[in-house]
């Protein structure tokens, strides 16, 4: 039986991150592009291709490594967050959670590359009161990563440590090489989530790795799958709750007074988290959706007249509703 259910959860597997077209800067034909995942990929797996197939992955080259997931500004290539966050989520309720790359040699929930490591995975640690450490392998050689994947994942904390700021619990996490006694680290997890580690594991010390499962395809007909699911958890893991006058790290954008009411930074917004309404009246109103943001900056660099800037700090209030940025009487 048990064998039946791990050969079932190795029909997970699935390198290849999704591809969210709408999200992506090239698609969206944001001034100045984005080739962030193509510089990045370690292995040349990643091509840029004309609009409409702006981003092609190699399947056989691909290594599942993340990094280009991990640089994505948009969210327009994701993997799913709910194994990794949950086996964070088990492992806190014993005390420390530990998440470790695939080369490593160390026992404990295992992920192909710390490539796939993100600020909401971090943050929610922070947020559950869980202290994670991230363990490394030799990355000069690794035949999934980078070589500098140890520092990548270092500011990938920098930046979960910025957004929790506001909130007066610090993330807790901490990024290391595996040692020799690492081989012998054993899952610790409360009775409760046993079984549920155990139905997530791999094949890789029966309940060690940390499952795939591929993400559906995004239905652009509902507004909240146009967030992807990397921002989502940013938003959720800020508690607890900041003070009403903290200052939560989260850029965006704002407009000025030379704004031409033109629709530039609507039509390029990967998250639609700009939106432009004609009033009945005349005239055009801007609303932000801050938790819908991505931080891309595509609106900012694509702004006709320069009318836009990024605010980098943000009061909680900001986030409860959209905020109206813009509204002006008439359009040119």
């Amino acid at each position: 039986m048990l064998e039946g259910v791990l050969n079932r959860l190795g029909e997970y597997g699935n390198p290849v991150p999704r591809f969210t077209a709408p999200r992506c800067l090239l698609e969206r034909q944001a001034v100045g592009g984005c080739d962030a995942c193509h510089a990045t990929c370690p292995h040349d797996a990643i091509r840029l291709g004309p609009l409409g197939d702006s981003i092609q992955i190699d399947p056989a080259a691909c290594t599942g490594c993340g990094l280009c997931v991990q640089v994505c500004p948009s969210g327009a290539l994701e993997y799913d967050l709910t194994p990794t966050l949950q086996s964070v989520r088990d492992a806190g309720q014993g005390g420390e959670a530990t998440l470790t790359c695939s080369q490593s040699g160390a026992g404990g929930p295992t992920l192909p590359c710390l490539g796939r490591v993100t600020p909401a995975v971090v943050a929610a640690a922070g947020a559950w009161g869980t202290p994670l450490t991230l363990i490394h392998g030799e990355c000069g050689a690794c035949p999934v990563g980078a070589p500098d994947v140890p520092e990548r994942v270092s500011r990938v904390v920098e930046e979960a440590e910025h957004l929790r700021e506001a909130t007066g619990r610090p993330t807790g996490a901490t990024v290391r090489p595996a040692t020799p006694e690492d081989r012998d680290r054993a899952v610790r997890v409360s009775r409760r989530g046993a079984f549920a580690t155990l139905l997530r594991a791999g094949r890789q010390g029966v309940a060690q790795a940390i499952p795939e499962r591929p993400l559906p395809f995004v239905d652009w007909s509902v507004p909240g799958e146009r967030t992807p699911q990397e921002w989502r958890w940013r938003a959720r893991a800020l508690k607890p709750d900041p003070a009403p006058d903290a200052a939560v790290f989260w850029p965006a954008p704002l407009v000025d007074d030379s704004c031409i009411d033109c629709p530039v930074c609507s039509n390029v917004c990967p998250t639609e988290a700009i939106t432009r309404e004609l009033k009945p009246e005349g005239g055009v109103r801007l609303l932000l959706n801050l938790t819908a943001c991505t931080s891309c900056m595509a609106c900012v660099r694509s702004c006709p007249p320069d009318a836009m800037h990024p605010q980098g700090e943000w009061l909680p209030a900001a986030f409860h509703a959209p905020i109206l940025i813009r509204e002006s009487d008439s359009v040119m």
